[in-house]
């Protein structure tokens, strides 16, 4: 019985360090968006409709965050798929930040490994049926 104790607190483990990714990603998301707000009206942008857009899309891209943090808090099935693609998407900004003249490899790896950690936890089969709903939560009432 000790290997299956063990096992259900590495479940869980596993299940707050990802709901607490998600909430910290959340939560650096919101961060840029006030940081994009601050520059859009410190500094004079070379386009306004490029800089109002990027905010737009940083805002849904936090909103999106933020809810799958707190679906991932109720095991709400749909999370798992979307928290991976974020982390997925996470890991091409990653792959990015590593290349080119404006390379930032401490920004890369800030993202690539949260994200890498985020997928295979969430390809962990007793965090995958975590994530499940069970038969008994989706059959309708017996009148």
């Amino acid at each position: 019985m000790p290997h299956a104790a063990s096992a259900s607190s590495g479940v869980k483990a596993a299940l707050v360090t990802v709901t607490a990714i998600l909430f910290l990603e959340a939560l650096a998301l919101i961060a840029v968006v006030v940081w994009l707000v601050i520059d859009l009206v410190a500094l004079q942008p070379s386009s306004y409709a490029t800089a109002i857009a990027l905010i737009v899309l940083v805002v849904i891209g936090a909103a999106w965050v933020s809810a799958i943090a707190i679906g991932s808090v109720r095991r709400a099935p749909w999370t798992r798929a979307s928290a991976i693609v974020w982390q997925i998407l996470q890991v091409s900004i990653a792959i990015g930040a590593f290349q080119g003249l404006f390379a930032r490899p401490d920004v890369g790896w800030l993202l690539l490994v949260p994200a890498v950690m985020v997928i295979g936890l969430l390809l962990w089969t007793p965090v995958r049926l975590a994530y499940t709903r069970r038969e008994t939560d989706t059959a309708p009432a017996d009148d």
